[in-house]
C-alpha cells in the first residue's frame, strides 16, 4: 500500500516485549523496567490478527523485536504462525544474542529467515560494562551458530559512541574480511537513555567512512536504511545507518507495532494509534491500519530538534 507521500509501506516491526535480559547503558535503565501486567501487552493471537490485516494491505516483511524477544515463551510458534500468513514473505528477528545459540535452529525451522544481533564491542570486559553484566561469549557462539546454519545475512548492529567503542571500529570492520556477516554501524540517537550520551558521544557515519578509504561502496537498495560498503575480497559487508546525518525518511517503508498494541508510523513521532479496540473486528482493524499507513508522517525532525519526540523509549519500540 502507498502512503500519501507515495512511499510503498511493506514492512512492520513488532515489539513483543519491552523487557530485556541486559541493561545496555544507552537503552535500558540500570534498575530495569516496569513489568507490565498480562492484560497490558498483546497476546500472540492478537499480534497474529494485526499481521493478517497488515498483510492484506501489502505488508510483506515482519521483524520481531523487544526489548529482547527471545525471553518470551513460544516465540518459535509465533514465527511459525506468521510464516503461514498469506502475503508474508520475510520474517526476521532482532536480538542481543545472549540466548540465541540454543534457540536459533528451532527458530529457523519455524520460518525465521534473517537475524540481527546487537554487538557494540569485541572486548569481554567492555561488553560487561556496556550491557551491565552480559557475557560476550554467548553472543559470539550465537553468531557462529547462525553462520553454520546458513542464515544469510547475519547482521551485527553496533551503536557507535565516542569514547566508549570508537577505538574498535577497525576491528569490527575487519571481521567482515573472513566472516560472511554484515557489520552495521548505527548513529547514536537522542532517544531514551541515549540522550545521556548524545552530546559527547555522537559520531556521524561520514566521520567513520572518511577514515576508511579502503571501503568500496556497493548497491544498498532504495528502501535500505544502511549505506553499504565492502572491503576488497571480503566475505561480508559494512553498513552505516544514519538517521541523523543522512536521514532516509523519503524512502521509509515501515510501521511499528508496540507490545501494548499501538502503532507508531514514525519512530521519532509522538503520534501513536491504539489498535486494541479494533481486534474484535477484522474489517475495522484493516480500515484503521489503512488510515494509519496512508497518513504516515513525511519525515522526522530529529536533526533539528536533537531529541526524539517519541513518548516511548527505544526498548518499548524495538530496534
Amino acid at each position: 500500500m502507498l502512503d500519501k507521500n507515495g512511499r510503498e509501506i511493506n514492512y512492520i516491526r513488532v515489539s513483543i516485549t519491552d523487557r530485556c535480559n541486559l541493561r545496555c547503558i544507552y537503552c535500558m535503565p540500570k534498575e530495569g523496567v516496569y513489568k507490565k501486567k498480562h492484560n497490558e501487552i498483546l497476546r500472540f493471537e492478537d499480534i497474529n490478527k494485526i499481521l493478517k490485516a497488515s498483510a492484506f494491505l501489502g505488508i510483506r516483511k515482519v521483524r520481531f523485536t523487544g526489548g529482547e524477544p527471545l525471553i518470551l515463551k513460544d516465540v518459535d510458534k509465533l514465527i511459525y504462525d506468521t510464516s503461514k500468513i498469506q502475503g508474508i514473505e520475510d520474517i526476521a528477528i532482532t536480538t542481543n544474542g545472549i540466548i540465541l545459540n540454543s534457540m536459533v535452529e528451532d527458530l529457523k525451522n519455524a520460518g525465521l529467515k534473517r537475524v540481527n544481533i546487537s554487538l557494540d564491542t569485541l572486548k569481554e570486559e567492555k561488553f560487561k560494562k556496556i550491557t551491565r553484566g552480559g557475557n560476550i561469549l554467548d553472543v559470539l557462539q550465537a553468531i557462529e551458530k547462525c553462520i553454520k546454519l546458513g542464515i544469510k545475512p547475519v547482521k551485527i548492529n553496533t551503536v557507535l559512541i565516542k569514547g566508549i567503542n570508537d577505538d574498535e571500529i577497525s576491528d569490527l570492520i575487519y571481521l567482515t574480511k573472513n566472516l560472511p556477516v554484515s557489520i552495521r554501524f548505527i548513529e547514536l540517537m537522542p532517544i531514551g537513555e541515549g540522550v545521556n550520551y548524545y552530546d559527547k558521544g555522537f559520531m556521524s557515519s561520514e566521520e567513520v567512512i572518511n577514515k576508511f578509504p579502503e571501503l568500496v561502496p556497493i548497491n544498498s537498495g532504495i528502501s535500505s536504511t544502511a549505506k553499504l560498503f565492502k572491503l576488497p575480497n571480503s566475505k561480508g559487508t559494512v553498513g552505516f545507518i544514519s538517521p541523523l546525518s543522512c536521514k532516509f525518511c523519503s524512502n521509509c517503508n515501515r510501521i511499528r507495532l508496540t507490545s501494548s498494541g499501538t502503532i507508531k508510523p514514525c519512530l521519532h513521532s509522538d503520534t501513536e494509534y491504539d489498535l486494541t479496540g479494533h481486534l474484535d473486528s477484522e474489517i475495522r482493524l484493516i480500515s484503521e491500519l489503512r488510515n494509519i499507513i496512508y497518513n504516515k508522517p513525511a519525515e522526522h525532525k530529529l536533526e533539528h530538534d536533537k531529541k526524539s519526540k517519541s513518548k516511548k523509549k527505544m526498548y518499548e519500540i524495538g530496534g
